[in-house]
């Protein structure tokens, strides 16, 4: 027998070292909750199908892990920026009062600081292992999504429409990549994102309208908005991403197959957004939601599978 027993019950203690351990894990799912994972992945994804899309054979180098290396550290650094600039609003939404910055189990500053390095090495990472044209427009997403949309989002409701322009960005990051020109080909890629944001958001912000309202932000719809102006408009944009989801095949982008799938897809789109507008309700809203985000992967996995069996046979 030991000299020194432990007491009944009290075997378990806690070491010094335990509290250390306890404290780095929780401060690393902090940060890795900072990072928003789920959204970087959606734009990994983008990206990668940007890349495939822009190249001119079937050959896939090893550029595409480096701009999804310095593209993810630059989505992390704008989420961080991002939630450094709405801690206070964040402190005054349920569904976000819980983040690490409004809880106070981050401060503000190392995230600043954090969110700014990360995205520095990212635009310089892509700069020196990809291309300059892939940096710049990483680096003017970043400006764009942190520092102007994220500020006016407590100034007017048309920071929707900035923000929808960093959003759709991504696909046509990985056609740079690629060593795409900014060319027409690259703009449909812009304009099928940009247009898919809109009812997917408005589904988002109708569902949370009284969390921005009371939190000052000025998201449409908010507060007091007209009934059904939100379904309103998400039927506008689905229409309108009907007729720009089919250009792909006209700039050879895409075949037949990829129409199809685009026109099946468009009219669910629209669908969901006619059923929110005509009765707005917590479940048509999530019925759009989950409608947009079935959308757009199937729809871009299916234009990078039929633009790979175009190259076939070329």
């Amino acid at each position: 027998m030991s000299a020194i027993s432990p007491l009944p019950g009290c075997t378990d203690i806690a070491k010094p070292s335990d509290f250390v351990a306890s404290g780095f894990w929780s401060r690393l799912a902090d940060y890795a909750e900072i990072a928003k994972p789920r959204i970087s992945l959606m734009v990994l994804l983008t990206v990668s199908c940007g890349y495939v899309l822009g190249l001119e054979s079937g050959s896939i180098s090893i550029k595409l892990l480096h701009a999804c290396v310095g593209i993810a550290a630059v989505a992390v650094g704008s989420s961080a920026v991002n939630q450094w600039f709405e801690r206070k609003t964040d402190a005054r939404m349920r569904r976000t009062m819980n983040r690490p910055l409004p809880a106070g189990r981050l401060h503000p500053m190392e995230v600043l600081l954090f969110g700014c390095a990360i995205a520095v090495f990212g635009c310089t990472y892509l700069a020196l292992l990809v291309n300059a044209p892939t940096a710049i427009a990483t680096g003017a997403t970043f400006v764009l999504y942190a520092c102007l949309y994220t500020p006016l989002k407590r100034v007017t409701s048309l920071c929707t429409v900035v923000g929808a322009i960093p959003g759709a960005l991504p696909p046509v990051l990985g056609w740079l990549a690629a060593g795409g020109r900014l060319d027409q080909s690259a703009l449909v890629l812009f304009g099928i994102l940009f247009l898919w944001q809109f009812p997917h958001f408005f589904a988002i912000a109708w569902m949370y309208q009284d969390d921005y309202c009371q939190a000052g932000l000025r998201m449409l719809p908010s507060g007091k908005s007209l009934p059904h102006v939100a379904g309103l408009l998400a039927v506008v944009y689905a229409t309108g991403l009907i007729p720009v989801s089919l250009l792909p095949q006209q700039f050879g982008l895409a075949g037949g197959t990829y129409s199809l799938v685009a026109t099946v897809l468009g009219l669910a789109y629209l669908a969901a957004s006619v059923l929110f507008a005509w009765n707005e309700t917590r479940t048509s809203a999530r019925w759009l939601l989950w409608t947009s985000l079935i959308y757009l992967p199937v729809l871009l996995l299916t234009m990078v599978w039929d633009h790979l069996h175009l190259l076939e046979r070329v």
